[in-house]
């Protein structure tokens, strides 16, 4: 037996709400929003008095999506001040394609994102970026070049 598909991808922030907003403003659509608690999530996860609000997004498309979860106990672990560069071993990033990266990234950082690098290019196929978001998490962008502008 094989995979039917990728389900979605989880990630845990302290700021929930900021979370949510930007990957709004990135383009994802809010699913929903839960309250997570229980011993049957207790046993899945393998923690014991897991209470944890999440919210699913999911891509314009709807084949995409991200379970964003803030978890209020147990309390979370890790340090979302560090700023892990893109080779940390075990570094988790979300990729997107986006029409405009231009605009993308302006919007992005107005939700306080800010630009890793800068915007570049890979020969004539594609402009790519990475933006780190709230609590440091990596979201890649990239746009594909039509025929027009990889020649030009």
């Amino acid at each position: 037996m094989t995979i039917q598909r990728m389900d979605n991808v989880g990630i845990v922030f302290d700021d929930l709400e900021a979370a949510v907003a930007f990957f709004i403003e990135l383009g994802m659509e809010l699913e929903g929003e839960a309250q997570i608690e229980g011993s049957w999530a207790d046993q899945c996860v393998g923690l014991e008095g897991v209470r944890c609000d999440i919210a699913m997004l999911k891509t314009p498309d709807g084949h995409s999506r991200l379970e964003l979860a803030k978890y209020r106990s147990p309390a979370p672990l890790g340090d979302s001040s560090q700023k892990p560069p893109h080779n940390t071993l075990g570094m988790y990033r979300v990729m997107f394609a986006v029409d405009d990266i231009e605009d993308t990234v302006a919007r992005l950082c107005k939700q306080g994102g800010e630009v890793v690098g800068e915007i570049t290019r890979y020969e004539d196929l594609f402009r790519l970026c990475y933006v780190r978001g709230p609590e440091g998490i990596l979201v890649g962008l990239s746009e594909q070049l039509d025929q027009g502008e990889a020649a030009g």
